[in-house]
């Protein structure tokens, strides 16, 4: 075994695939698990221990029967479903997705099913194992995948890859892929194809200008069980099929990583032409039956929590008022959709004349103007740094949701001087309502850098989903009991 070979195995990296036919194994067991629950608790819930017959038709089936009949195809439909796909797997909202249609589709058999022979199924029973078995599932799910992400924080259950290309594009792809180390691959070595820039390559680079025997060579040395060619890497189609065939043989996977940045699957379709795999790149367009279904979650959800919290609200508002002189609320002017602007309202937590105050702290700063914030702000008040710190002052914007001028996910709502310093790009921002929570409040809050926080809005204008708000919702209740980055 060479010296890089024996040092990587030292940090403690899975070696080849055997965590994954694991962690497979481990999914059906929890899946069967999830489904004997849900189907034995909807019988005891609706016959007790007593075996009832299904009514109608001329066939003689008990539910006890029936149960075990639905527990082996519901478990065998969420492996033909793909819900245990290594490429869904522990990542992304896929496997979440293809869970609950799965579920949907196989009850769907059943209501077909009970129709064509006349059994009347009690509604009870399904209306019970229907939900029930879906929570359980993604509920296990998401904690399993907790648990699988926290094994790959501490480099482990990952995929060893190698990658292929110039050492621009190796390096992209490497930053790129140990950011988001939770998806599981940890690029270990390189292969380039510019001989003349080796020195440039961060990873270890174990050939240039690669040849199928080169690159098998290094995979034997590096111990990788991925290969991923990176876009711009100007290789030869046949030698790209040439290592395909190489690479299915000795079980590595192959990855091609097109140039493209901040797209989310769902917007990706390959169409093969002539033997090309072309690759479609959407726009999701918030528009249509898109738009009515995010309006309609503002609307519900606005509604409900300001019903829940109407007296803590005005309780909160009379603590401000006896906190500082002033209103309890301020109203401040901010762009919207289309560079359309509105009045923004949250509970005051500064002194009266914060604003006056803002161009010399500013100027004090050696942050950008845009997306302004200051640790120990002076002009924050006693109360003011309590209601910041668990998102409190914002809570009326749920007015601003209810009249249409805001959202509940989007994103940052800016002030005109920030708009003015924008960008060709940054423009885009102000394609959707801003948001009283977004990426950039689940992904580090104040603490992110100006870039990384324009980066996320962008990226959540051009991804835009409901699947993906109802998951940054659920995120944001995390980030605020947590109080990361807010000051």
């Amino acid at each position: 075994m060479t010296t890089f070979a024996a040092a990587s195995q030292s940090l403690g990296i899975a070696e080849g695939s055997t965590w994954l036919r694991a962690q497979s194994i481990k999914m059906r067991f929890l899946d069967l698990a999830c489904v004997v629950l849900a189907v034995a608790g909807a019988h005891l819930l609706r016959f007790g221990t007593e075996d009832v017959t299904v009514a109608g038709g001329d066939t003689e089936l008990s539910y006890s029967t029936l149960s075990v009949v639905l527990i082996v195809a519901w478990t065998a439909a969420l492996g033909f479903g793909g819900t245990r796909d290594r490429k869904v797997l522990g990542t992304g909202t896929e496997e979440y997705k293809r869970v609950a249609v799965t579920s949907l589709w196989l009850f769907g058999a059943l209501a077909v099913v009970s129709y064509v022979f006349q059994l009347q199924t009690a509604r009870g029973y399904v209306s019970v194992a229907l939900p029930l078995g879906v929570i359980l599932l993604l509920a296990v799910r998401f904690a399993q995948r907790r648990t699988l992400h926290r094994s790959r924080l501490d480099g482990r259950n990952l995929h060893r890859v190698l990658l292929i290309g110039a050492p621009n594009n190796v390096n992209h792809l490497s930053e790129k892929l140990n950011q988001h180390i939770v998806s599981g691959y940890k690029p270990v070595a390189a292969v380039v194809t510019d001989s003349g820039s080796i020195h440039e390559t961060a990873l270890p680079v174990l050939g240039s200008s690669p040849s199928v025997e080169m690159v098998l060579d290094s995979i034997a040395e590096s111990g990788a069980d991925t290969v991923a060619v990176c876009g711009g890497a100007h290789l030869e189609p046949a030698f790209l099929r040439q290592l395909g065939w190489a690479l299915s043989a000795r079980d590595v996977g192959m990855i091609v990583a097109p140039a493209l940045t901040d797209i989310s699957g769902p917007r990706i379709h390959m169409q093969p032409v002539a033997g090309l795999p072309l690759i479609h790149v959407t726009t999701p367009k918030l528009s249509g039956m898109k738009a009515f279904a995010k309006r309609a979650l503002d609307i519900c959800l606005s509604s409900i929590v300001l019903l829940v919290l109407a007296v803590p609200m005005v309780v909160i508002a009379l603590l401000v008022k006896l906190d500082s002189p002033g209103s309890a609320f301020f109203f401040q002017e901010r762009i919207g959709k289309g560079g359309q602007s509105f009045k923004m309202v949250k509970f005051r937590s500064m002194r009266n004349d914060a604003e006056t105050l803002l161009d010399a702290f500013i100027a004090q700063s050696q942050d950008s103007a845009i997306f302004f914030k200051m640790k120990d702000d002076p002009r924050v008040t006693r109360l003011g740094a309590w209601i910041r710190r668990y998102s409190i002052d914002e809570l009326p914007q749920l007015f601003n949701v209810l009249n249409g001028t805001m959202s509940l996910v989007g994103p940052r709502p800016q002030v005109a001087r920030e708009v003015e310093m924008y960008d060709f790009a940054s423009v885009r921002r102000l394609l959707v309502k801003p948001g009283m929570t977004g990426l950039w409040q689940v992904s580090g809050r104040n603490d992110l850098s100006l870039e990384e926080s324009i980066r996320l809005d962008l990226y959540y204008v051009e991804n835009w989903s409901l699947a993906q708000d109802i998951m940054i919702l659920f995120r944001t209740a995390k980030a605020v009991v947590g109080k990361d980055g807010a000051y």
